[in-house]
Order: C-alpha cells, then sequence, then structure tokens
C-alpha cells in the first residue's frame, strides 16, 4: 500500500510531539484535548506510525472506526481493522483500529502485547471497573503491565463527574478523585482552528421568534435535567415550537443541510410533522442501525435536509455540508453545547460559515472554557478569580456587571497546581471543622485534616432546635441601611419578620469589625479584596455585591436574640426559598 506523505499542521504535529514527551517520562496514562474538526484522526495515524511497538485505536462507532483506519493507511502501513459493524476482524497488523463493542466482547484475539493503546472521544469511558473500556483495558495491561494509554477528546468532562483528568499541564488541578487520566498534556482552544481556515466560521443568530424557557429546570446530583419537567415544558409550548419551525425552514431557504437537536423523541415527531413537505429524517435512539446508517447516507449525499435527532449525532457524526444548527433542548454542560455545534463547523466546498440558534436559551458561548462543574442559572458566566495565596487565574462561575467587573463568583477552592505536585489549599468557600478548625469543602462529610465526621447540618440543627430558648430564622430577604452610628443589617423571612444587626463604624476597630463579620462572610466574591468602606453609606451602595445567608441560628437572651451562626449554601430539610436582595 502507498504511503502519502503528509504535512501535520502545526497543532497536530505540536500534540504529537507533546505525547512522544510524555511517555518518554512517564507511565500515567494521558489525555489530549483537540476540537471536533481539528483532525484528531491525523494526530493517531502520525503516533501509530512512530511508535516502535504494536499500537491499538479503540472507538465506540464504525464511522470512527473506519475514518481512523482510513488515516493510519495514509501515513503507515495498512491498519487492522477490528469491527463487526465493518465486518472486519483482524488483529494481526501492527495498528489495529477496533469499536470498544467488538473489541470487548473477544477479549481473547487481543492476546498478542500493545505498547500503545488510543481512545478517540475517550469522554465516554466509564469509571466503573465493570466497564467495556475499563475491563478491556485492565485486559490489555495484563498482557503488557508497561502499556502506554492516551485519550483524545474536544470535550474533557463527564457529566456528573466533572474533568476527566487529574492534573492539566497548564497547572491546575482538574479532579483528584473521580478521573480517567492522570494528565491533560495538550489542549487547543477553538478559536485559533476558527481564526485560521481551519473551521468554518460560526454565525450565532439572536433575532429569534421564539423561545422555551427552561430557567426553573430541577438538576439531579449528577447535573442532570429532570426529563419530566423537561417534556411539560415541551408539552405546554406547542405554540412556540410552531414558531420555532417556521423560522428554521425559513432561514434554511439559503442552507444546505440543518441539524435539529430535540429535547425528546414526542419533541422530535411534533418537529418532524411540523416541517410538512419539507425533505427531511429522524434519528433516535430508538432507531435501528440499518435505518439509521441509510438515514445518515442520505443526509450526506444531500438527500434529506433536515435532520432531527434526540441525544445521539452529538459524537462520532461528520457530515461537513451542515451549515446551520438548530438548538431545541437544554444543555447541561458546555461540553455538550460544544458537542452539538461542532456538528457544523466542519470545512465543505462552498460554505462560508454555519448558522447557530439556541432555541433553548442554554447561555453557553461556544468559546467558553469547560468549568467542571453544573452551571448555577442562566446568567452565569465563565469569569478569572485570582487566587490570594498563590496567584492562579482560576476560571469559576459566575456574573459580572456591564462594565466586565465581577459581581459574583461561585468557587470553592483554588485550583493551582503547586511546584509540590500538590492542590493549592486556599478554599473560596469553606465549611470549617469544629475540632481542628481546618477548612474543609463545603459539601465535604469528612475533615481532611483530622478525619473528623463533620455533623450533618440538619442533624446539628434540629438537636439545637430540641433546646429551649432557640430559633431558625430563615432568611428570604436583606436590607442594608444606614443609622446614627454605622450599619443595620436587616434580614428578613417570608412573612416579613425581622431580625437585624447593628454595626458601629466611628473607629478603625469597628470598621475592622464590620470587614470581620459582615464584609467577609457576605461578600459574593470571596478572595477577591474588597473595597475600602470608611463609611456605612457606601457599603449601602454595593449592597448588590453582599450575598444574604439562607438560615439564622438565633439564642433568646435578656436583651434579645443572638446570632449563633449563619449558614450560606444551605441545602437541607429547613430550606426554604432562596434568599435574595431585596431591590
Amino acid at each position: 500500500m502507498t504511503v502519502t506523505a503528509i504535512q501535520l499542521r502545526d497543532y497536530q504535529q505540536a500534540a504529537v510531539d507533546a505525547a512522544i514527551a510524555h511517555f518518554r517520562a512517564s507511565r500515567d496514562s494521558a489525555l489530549m484535548v483537540l476540537p471536533t474538526g481539528a483532525g484528531k484522526s491525523i494526530v493517531i495515524a502520525q503516533l501509530a506510525r512512530l511508535a516502535k511497538g504494536r499500537v491499538l485505536v479503540l472507538t465506540h462507532v464504525k464511522e470512527l472506526v473506519a475514518q481512523n483506519a482510513e488515516k493510519v493507511g495514509l501515513l503507515t502501513s495498512e491498519a487492522g481493522i477490528y469491527s463487526a459493524g465493518l465486518n472486519s476482524k483482524d488483529t494481526h497488523q501492527k495498528t489495529v483500529v477496533a469499536s470498544i463493542q467488538s473489541a470487548s466482547r473477544a477479549a481473547s484475539a487481543f492476546s498478542q502485547a500493545f505498547s500503545l493503546v488510543i481512545v478517540d472521544e475517550c469522554h465516554r469511558i466509564s469509571l466503573d471497573e465493570n466497564s467495556q473500556y475499563q475491563l478491556f483495558i485492565n485486559h490489555l495491561r495484563q498482557i503488557n503491565p508497561n502499556i502506554k494509554i492516551l485519550g483524545l477528546t474536544a470535550t474533557p468532562f463527564r457529566l456528573g463527574h466533572g474533568f476527566i483528568y487529574k492534573h492539566h499541564y497548564h497547572g491546575k488541578v482538574g479532579n483528584l478523585d473521580n478521573s480517567v487520566f492522570d494528565k491533560c498534556i495538550f489542549e487547543l482552544p477553538l478559536r485559533p482552528l476558527i481564526k485560521q481556515g481551519y473551521l468554518t466560521s460560526p454565525v450565532v443568530f439572536d433575532a429569534i421568534e421564539a423561545q422555551y424557557n427552561f430557567s426553573n429546570l430541577d438538576r439531579s446530583r449528577d447535573g442532570q435535567f429532570d426529563q419530566v419537567q423537561v417534556a411539560n415544558i415541551i408539552n405546554a409550548s406547542g405554540r412556540a415550537t410552531t414558531a420555532i419551525i417556521k423560522q428554521i425552514v425559513s432561514l434554511a431557504s439559503s442552507r444546505t443541510g440543518v441539524i435539529i437537536f430535540a429535547a425528546t423523541v414526542k419533541h422530535a415527531d411534533e418537529i418532524l410533522h411540523l416541517l410538512g413537505d419539507e425533505p427531511k429524517a429522524i434519528v433516535t435512539a430508538e432507531t435501528d442501525s440499518a435505518s439509521r446508517d441509510q438515514i445518515i447516507a442520505n443526509f450526506k449525499a444531500q438527500k434529506i435536509k433536515y435532520l432531527v435527532n434526540v441525544s445521539v449525532l452529538t459524537t462520532g457524526f461528520d457530515a461537513p455540508h451542515v451549515d446551520f444548527i438548530a438548538i431545541l433542548r437544554p444543555t447541561e454542560s458546555v461540553s455538550l453545547y460544544q458537542q452539538m455545534v461542532g456538528r457544523g463547523l466542519r470545512l465543505a466546498p462552498n460554505k462560508t460559515d454555519c448558522l447557530i440558534i439556541d432555541y433553548a436559551a442554554n447561555g453557553y458561548s461556544l468559546y467558553a472554557p469547560e468549568i467542571g462543574r453544573p452551571k448555577p442559572d442562566s446568567q452565569s458566566v465563565p469569569v478569572q478569580v485570582h487566587c490570594p495565596a498563590c496567584h492562579f487565574a482560576n476560571t469559576f462561575w459566575g456574573k459580572t456587571d456591564n462594565d466586565g467587573d465581577i459581581i459574583e463568583h461561585y468557587g470553592r477552592r483554588c485550583q493551582a497546581l503547586l511546584d509540590t505536585q500538590q492542590q493549592c489549599q486556599y478554599r473560596f468557600r469553606a465549611r470549617i471543622c469544629p475540632d481542628c478548625g481546618g477548612e474543609n469543602d463545603i459539601a465535604a462529610r469528612q475533615c481532611h485534616q483530622c478525619q473528623s465526621v463533620l455533623v450533618d447540618p440538619d442533624n446539628h440543627l434540629k438537636q439545637v432546635l430540641k433546646k429551649q430558648q432557640h430559633h431558625l430564622f430563615k432568611v428570604h430577604e436583606m436590607l442594608l441601611e444606614e443609622n446614627a452610628n454605622g450599619l443595620t443589617v436587616r434580614y428578613l423571612d417570608l412573612d416579613g419578620n425581622d431580625y437585624c444587626r447593628r454595626f458601629a463604624m466611628q473607629t478603625p476597630a469597628q470598621i475592622r469589625a464590620v470587614y470581620a463579620l459582615f464584609i467577609y462572610p457576605h461578600t459574593k466574591t470571596p478572595g477577591i479584596k474588597p473595597p475600602k468602606y470608611n463609611h456605612a453609606s457606601e457599603i449601602v451602595n454595593d449592597q448588590f455585591t453582599f450575598r444574604a445567608p439562607d438560615l439564622l441560628l438565633l439564642k433568646k437572651s435578656k436583651k434579645g436574640w443572638d446570632l449563633l451562626q449563619h449558614y450560606f449554601d444551605y441545602q437541607g430539610k429547613y430550606q426554604t426559598h432562596q434568599a435574595k436582595f431585596a431591590s
């Protein structure tokens, strides 16, 4: 077979060099992040060409098996293909490209040692030790304990678990507890690829006829949206769906290929009906393999203009002519959003751009980094917060004013990886251990310093409230007022009852007390140095920068009620409506 000389793009060569350098120095598993359309298959093929030992490339769909095998054949010797969907079971070549489903069902066929295993779309690897990927990779390790593991993905994030790597070569911590890979060794942003002409320019269209309102959706513990709520909103939005599809058809008159992401199968069926006589098709998880292959083939051949799908075309699908992406479903993370939009960014003849419309008002930017935690609300954006201890520039979810200044952020702990290879200990928000005073994550159940079990807030409150003279004040609003001597902080509950704290501000010591007892605990931007306040009026004017606690624990005294403790970031059975600032 003739080997084609292909000149790698600069970033592709940089990715290859990063992998070689890493594995020369370490046996740790490695991850590379390349956006959709960046040419991961060329990077894989070049690594297969340079590897001294045998290479196994694993992925989850036959389309990617064929694509990776083709590129390997262009750069080096022909690859063996092991995929039931492609009717091939060849494991004897230097490089083998296999579907994980076929390989895991016949692990004994992979009895010869491999020096390198590359997993394409590796964010799909589960942490479950009994999953297909984990069992099969462990089988390969038994044959060669020194096997190198490399993953490639456009989205290094798994919903419910966070980042899929422990450490990042930029010097930040990813996910030390629930990660598949040890280190992210290379990451390429999307913007340079578009700027350099390697991907199509996205055009985000905002003048939309209608939108779905998913802003009040509940999330499960793993960050997933409540699908019953999603279905109920869609079912009650027939008029909006009609207007949306009408606009899509109008805007698509000058477009070649349209992918519509629907929220549910019923929603997809409704969209298909509203498209009328337009050339269209639907693909869902319920579509059988043969029908799906035929539909996708017809779409790629442009016999079908509109392809409606439900959660099945986010990865492993390549139709370069797509120039219109319509998102009609809520999206749980930046990664999922970028996967969907990425379907339309590949280059194609006569294609000048790709129209992107988010009818679900997800509020993500195509260029936004993955934060590693679910988006708190639709107004949140990525913000950069410097650690006051090590000065690392963290990226957290937060909110900004019209000038771009941070008015709130939701960061918990500094993500810096120090020279000692330990994570920076600074915590922007913390849960204090009553035994040793150690700072812990606000969701921690055990102190990381003394290993004491941290008392559940509800259990603690239950015991305290059994005592006489104790009261739990559920905060609904917080008002700041100037008084003759300084500042009054007035907390209000749902019934309009209030509890007031008064702070004198006439001496430097009194002002320092205001900072210690009010400014720092209530700030929405912990870790960021607050302004210098000399008068209560200045604090009142900045009231939007302070957050109200969820609960106040009070105890009766001879002079009234004393504050024992306030609870921020509280989630439990005593929860009431979210605290807010009175306008």
